[in-house]
């Protein structure tokens, strides 16, 4: 299957970063969200990144050009039935993700394969909402998105092997390391670095060392570019909230989250994204 056309569903920091990765690949891109305004923060964005990137010299202007007008923008489902491949990147919300499966699987030709970016949630419970699960799987963007390399290719109970040979290719094509492994609660990624993270978290509530203190650790004594609670601001401390939450239902109490975590959360201290977490970001 001759993969030219792929619809990206959410245009926020995932689906964004992917749809800029895609459109730099050659393949013409379908942005969808669910207003005017998101779909037009999300282009602007990726114009600004590819600006950057012009401004250092690592990009002519007139590749620029070419790469944003790959991106076509919509706030219709329906125009993204002519894609070959769909990959969906909205919240972590497992009946928001169902929903748009089940449109999508009326409104597309039923040879185009979909896939999801969900971090946590299972891929065979996704599938199973279409008429096409042996052409549905998961494919994991890290972020960001148009700088990581890897990509978790999740193979559900019914996913074929044809499926996962035209998915590892696409990643492959984007100028990724495609991985492929099996359906289950948070894969591979975020089962290790998910607890990680929490425990940092803990350390950080039960007075073990200051922030600066736990990444400075983790960072001279286990390589890490970022320490954990860096990198769960960057990563969206709401997002983390939600792994977990699906983790610890899935898995049990090992991955209780941590009250601090939730408490954070509760009070809109969600990280970069919202100017505060762990640390301040706000200029």
């Amino acid at each position: 299957m001759d993969i030219k056309i792929i619809g990206i569903i959410g245009a926020g920091t995932m689906g964004g970063g992917i749809a800029q990765v895609a459109a730099q690949s050659g393949y013409e891109v379908v942005l969808k969200d669910v207003s005017e305004e998101y779909v037009r923060t999300g282009f602007a964005k990726i114009k600004e990144r590819l600006a950057k990137r012009v401004g250092e010299g690592k990009l002519e202007n007139h590749e620029k050009d070419r790469i944003l007008s790959n991106i076509k923008t919509t706030t219709s489902l329906k125009d993204c039935k002519d894609a070959d491949l769909i990959i969906e990147a909205v919240i972590e919300k497992e009946d928001i993700k169902k929903h748009i499966f089940k449109e999508l699987d009326i409104l597309c030709d039923e040879e185009t394969l979909f896939a999801t970016n969900t971090s946590s949630i299972s891929i065979t419970r996704l599938a199973l909402v279409t008429e096409r699960p042996e052409r549905f799987a998961g494919m994991h963007f890290m972020n960001p998105a148009y700088i990581m390399r890897l990509v978790e290719v999740v193979q559900c109970l019914r996913t074929s092997r044809e499926t996962i040979g035209i998915i590892t290719a696409v990643a492959e094509k984007m100028g990724k390391i495609p991985v492929v492994v099996n359906d289950f609660p948070g894969f591979v990624s975020n089962r290790v670095l998910m607890p990680m993270i929490n425990d940092a978290i803990y350390c950080l509530q039960e007075g073990v060392a200051s922030r600066e203190g736990i990444d400075t650790i983790m960072k001279l004594g286990a390589n890490h570019p970022m320490g954990p609670l860096e990198l769960a601001d960057f990563i969206g401390l709401d997002t983390c909230l939600a792994i977990l939450e699906i983790l610890h239902a899935e898995l049990g109490e090992k991955y209780r989250p941590c009250p601090l975590l939730q408490k954070m959360v509760a009070g809109g201290k969600i990280g970069r994204k919202s100017g505060e977490g762990f640390y301040e970001y706000r200029k």
